[in-house]
């Protein structure tokens, strides 16, 4: 079976789990367990630096998968290195509820452009909104929308994170991680390794300054 058939397989099935309950964590005691958090991510989880990623509204069960696979080390983080040491799954839980009941404030698109592949110049923000809602038909890259959300808002049971308002140097950062392979744990189906391998740097860029804006 073809990889791009296993990947459509296994969003059908994520998309079907409508049931799937979710990590059921305490928000006030993820509360009282975030101070340590609020130097990087602030208090609210809306960082006040695009080094690092507002984790504000994300999703309970993304927020939890990738609290675990940091203290696990199949995410390696080097600022996170050591913060999770000793939490038990359930303070995990609790964190991610906590974040995950947050608002994420917009980042916000901006005017620019980028330099296709033929060398011309193009205008960012409808290459990135054409890239998010349409996908590149011609080299393979489906819609962002499709997993999570036209308005990228995620998808909380089937563990999409919202994207709308992520600063645009961090999206661009995951992107280029999941196409050179640094970043693998998006699971078995390597779902957005398969996505990201096919796209442009012009791509990358465009779709992450127009998702910073989405909402």
């Amino acid at each position: 079976m073809k990889r791009s058939t296993k990947i459509i397989l296994t969003l059908i099935g994520l998309f079907g789990f409508s049931q799937l309950s979710l990590a059921q964590g305490d928000v006030a005691n993820g509360e009282k367990l975030s101070a340590a958090c609020a130097a990087c991510h602030a208090a609210d989880g809306n960082s006040s630096l695009p080094m690092f990623p507002k984790i504000a509204g994300l999703g309970e069960k993304y927020l939890l998968k990738q609290l675990k696979d940091i203290q696990a080390g199949s995410r390696t983080i080097p600022e996170m290195a050591g913060q999770l040491d000793g939490k038990s799954e359930q303070e995990l839980k609790d964190l991610a509820a906590f974040f995950a009941s947050k608002t994420t404030q917009l980042s916000g698109a901006k005017e620019l452009q980028v330099q296709v592949n033929s060398g011309i110049k193009v205008d960012a923000l409808k290459l990135g909104e054409k890239v998010y809602r349409a996908g590149n038909q011609e080299t393979k890259v489906p819609a962002c929308s499709g997993c999570h959300s036209p308005r990228g808002l995620g998808n909380d049971p089937a563990g999409y994170p919202r994207l709308s308002g992520q600063y645009a140097d961090y999206i661009e950062k995951q992107l280029k991680s999941f196409r050179a392979g640094d970043r693998t744990n998006d699971g078995e189906a390597m779902v957005m390794r398969a996505v990201a391998e096919h796209m442009s740097d012009a791509e990358i860029k465009a779709v992450a300054n127009y998702i910073s804006g989405l909402n």
